[in-house]
């Protein structure tokens, strides 16, 4: 009888760790096919002829349309630099380099992935568009406050996320890339 109840127990353990680690590398999965950049987060096997199993499992659970490999790579942010959830109700200030591309937009969505651009606006702001330091460092604020300088000013309510798409870029292309840094998502304030 002994036997037969450890055996049970030894099953219903396999088959929780299973379908649970298999839950988050389809969820989350950033210990298997993600690169995690501060609060940003890629797959940069998603547009390749091959991705790894937990990319592709990714992409069958978002089913969303993606990239080429040589076309460009996408970045999502869920949080802040500090970890916390981005929220519509809160301004942010983008502020950093971005990884070298020819092109980049910067969009905020809801979860089912939704624009929030403000009525009347362009739904993405456009690397060509941003005001630049000496240095090449933008700063762009983020909300439904009109703040001066670049802004993108979103509408609604709620959590959202931010997506940092690079065109034509070698940002890791090779596992020790020297260029991986991502600008920081810093809370202004909430209302």
């Amino acid at each position: 009888m002994r036997f037969v109840l450890r055996l049970l127990s030894c099953i219903a353990i396999a088959l929780t760790v299973g379908f649970g680690l298999s839950y988050y590398a389809l969820t989350d999965g950033r210990l298997f096919g993600a690169v995690t950049l501060g609060p940003w987060t890629a797959w940069p096997d998603a547009g390749s002829p091959a991705p790894n199993p937990y990319t592709r499992g990714h992409l069958t659970r978002e089913a969303a349309l993606q990239l080429g490999r040589s076309e460009g790579l996408q970045f999502v942010a869920t949080t802040d630099s500090d970890n916390a959830p981005l929220k519509l109700e809160c301004s942010y200030l983008l502020a950093g380099h971005v990884p070298v591309s020819a092109f980049w937009t910067l969009s905020a969505v809801d979860a089912t992935w939704v624009n929030l651009a403000a009525p009347g606006t362009d739904p993405a702001l456009r690397s060509s568009e941003i005001v630049r330091e000496t240095d090449g460092m933008f700063r762009v604020h983020i909300g439904t406050r009109l703040l001066p300088g670049n802004w993108l000013e979103l509408a609604g309510e709620g959590e959202f996320q931010l997506v940092l798409t690079l065109y034509d870029t070698t940002a890791l292309s090779g596992f020790a890339s020297s260029d991986a840094s991502m600008p920081s998502i810093t809370l202004e304030q909430c209302s």
